[in-house]
């Protein structure tokens, strides 16, 4: 093992850790359940090969970069914005595949929180005299991959909420009328959400009343590999405790659809929806599923990132449970009056009892504003 001091840190790490990022941005929407990652190949100063993970099963982003390569890697720098992998599972070790050929400095974003990692892949490079530089721009390489790293840190998926809105914090008017509130680019902008999500979760009641399909739609995705994204699977989870989903609904055709009811419904009621998928689960207490168990469930299929789009009274469920792990409201310039349907059915007598948020990023997407808020922990 070598000796060798570690050489600083430089301005033009940070530049080239940077375009590793972007680089992962590209698996964004299709490398779910496994983590976005890039890799960057540098000798002399000069990119050489860039690589990322684009599809599960598929090769990882050293892997890939070091395929690429059109010149001899030995010597070169890798800027990986996840700790290289140290086992072989459906691809090959990374950690090994860089020290295979010979790359003398591996500069990474962060540490791999899965338990089969965790300084692993460092400790091979190491073993095998590579420098190894941690934590580069790590904020923003924990960005990529919030899912992935909440599930293996904590059990639990990164859940999102996605709410839309008028003006005055109303959803539909008073007869349930809701099409459309924001507009056309707003709506491309949710396909994104989806599209990066591992599953999308909806109420009993929003199902009754607007029978969505809660697609991904590749000719309003607006992205690469659009195509890719669309056709991967999704699981789409009904929550619905009594199961009252009505058998015509789209999402019943659809075979990645679960329905999650409570455990206590009756064998009878359970026999009349036993050509779907069900899931049984604890009940909260109310007579209604327990969240918590449904996104620990979720967690352990792999569903890292989970997008709730529902209706007032399960988005008060998820943040009365604390779940919620960022909130994204649309806000449409329209005013729909005193009588419309509210944004959340909170019951919220004080101040003490409001639930406070941050916001963490606001644009305006098309007529409509977007704005990103997350719970303070």
């Amino acid at each position: 093992m070598s000796n060798h001091k570690q050489s600083p840190v430089t301005q033009i790490d940070f530049h080239f850790m940077a375009l590793a990022i972007r680089e992962a941005e590209r698996g964004l929407y299709t490398a779910h359940p496994n983590p976005r990652v890039g890799c960057i190949l540098v000798k002399d100063g000069k990119i050489i090969s860039r690589g990322y993970h684009r599809l599960t099963g598929t090769g990882h982003a050293e892997a890939n970069a070091l395929a690429a390569a059109k010149t001899d890697v030995k010597g070169a720098t890798a800027y990986c914005t996840l700790e290289p992998c140290s086992y072989t599972g459906r691809t090959g070790s990374c950690a090994e595949a860089l020290v295979a050929a010979g790359v003398s400095r591996v500069v990474c974003g962060m540490e791999d929180p899965h338990p089969k990692n965790r300084g692993k892949g460092f400790e091979i490079l190491k073993q095998a005299g590579i420098e190894v530089v941690n934590g580069m721009l790590e904020q923003s390489n924990r960005k990529l991959n919030p899912g992935h790293i909440r599930k293996f840190e904590s059990g639990m998926p990164y859940t999102r909420l996605k709410l839309a809105m008028s003006m005055d914090g109303k959803t539909a008017l008073a007869n349930g009328e809701s099409k459309w509130i924001t507009g056309p680019e707003a709506r491309k902008d949710v396909q994104r959400l989806r599209a990066r999500s591992s599953a999308i979760v909806t109420g009993v009641q929003t199902v009754i009343d607007d029978d969505p399909q809660m697609s991904v739609r590749a000719s309003e995705l607006d992205v690469d590999d659009a195509k890719l994204a669309s056709e991967i699977e999704r699981r789409i989870v009904i929550v619905d405790s009594n199961l009252r989903t009505p058998k015509h609904s789209q999402l019943l055709a659809n075979p990645f659809t679960v329905l999650a009811c409570c455990e206590g419904v009756s064998e009878k009621r359970r026999a009349e929806y036993n050509a779907y998928n069900l899931l049984s689960l604890p009940e909260d207490g109310k007579a209604r599923v327990n969240l918590k168990s449904l996104l620990t469930k979720l967690a352990e299929d792999d569903c890292n990132e989970v997008l709730f789009e529902c209706g007032a009274s399960l988005s008060a469920s998820l943040i009365e449970a604390e779940l919620v792990d960022e909130v994204i409201i649309y806000i449409a310039p329209k005013l729909l009056g005193a009588s419309g349907r509210s944004l959340v059915d909170l019951n919220i007598e004080s101040m003490s009892q409001s639930f406070d948020l941050e916001f963490t990023d606001q644009r305006q997407v098309g007529a409509d504003v977007r704005m990103t808020l997350c719970r303070k922990r």
